[in-house]
């Protein structure tokens, strides 16, 4: 099997990365993405927002041939995507992720990002919020910024020259400890397939602007 890696069309033209987007269902299972690249994909995207920069979102990045027979019965309605694809990446949050606060926090002030009593007085604030927040505040939130940085993966994969596809279709129950991961802690929220498209997606109607905005 040839080895095809990286370097593939990099663009850094805005139109063809956001506009020339589609979900590709058939990749060329010759085209393999390394490791390499794709840590540097994943720290890219890792810059999307989220709230009081908490960073709730967990990869599994799941590219050899032994994690994909495990994640197929997973995924039955992906069978393709996830077979033919350099990689499917299980994008998780952390309900624990409050655990990071002072690591985030206090780099932040060694980095010199954030003066040490912005600092104090953010984690003064942050701390008793998100100690309040019910479990089903958590979630949203936690959603939220899941969400943000599975489209900035997109989006930067795109960058890179490869498709992708975004999925629900799987065991969402299972896939956590089927991988050996903490089913309580690490939540699902979806897959992206990513590599080299061998069939094109499809171009797909928008609504008008003025079907969905309302100006005030």
């Amino acid at each position: 099997m040839t080895n095809l890696t990286g370097n593939y069309q990099k663009t850094n033209d805005f139109n063809k990365i956001a506009l020339e987007r589609r979900s590709v269902k058939v990749y060329d299972p010759e085209v393999k993405i390394s490791r390499e690249e794709m840590t540097e994909m994943l720290a890219k995207a890792s810059r999307a927002p989220s709230a009081i920069n908490m960073q709730p979102w967990r990869f599994l990045v799941i590219d050899s041939a032994e994690g994909k027979e495990k994640l197929a019965p997973l995924a039955s309605f992906n069978q393709t995507q996830v077979m033919t694809s350099s990689a499917i990446i299980a994008v998780f949050y952390d309900a624990n992720n409050s655990e990071y606060m002072d690591e985030i926090y206090n780099k932040s002030v060694e980095l010199g990002y954030m003066p040490l009593d912005i600092k104090d007085m953010q984690l003064q604030q942050a701390r008793p919020y998100y100690a309040s927040l019910t479990p089903s505040a958590l979630r949203d939130i936690n959603m939220l910024d899941t969400g943000l940085v599975s489209m900035q993966l997109m989006l930067v994969a795109r960058s890179h020259g490869y498709d992708t596809n975004p999925m629900a279709g799987y065991d969402k129950e299972r896939i956590a400890e089927v991988f050996g991961l903490d089913k309580e802690r690490f939540q699902p929220v979806m897959l992206i397939s990513i590599g080299k498209a061998s069939k094109e997606g499809y171009p797909s109607y928008r609504l008008p602007v003025d079907t969905i905005t309302t100006w005030a």
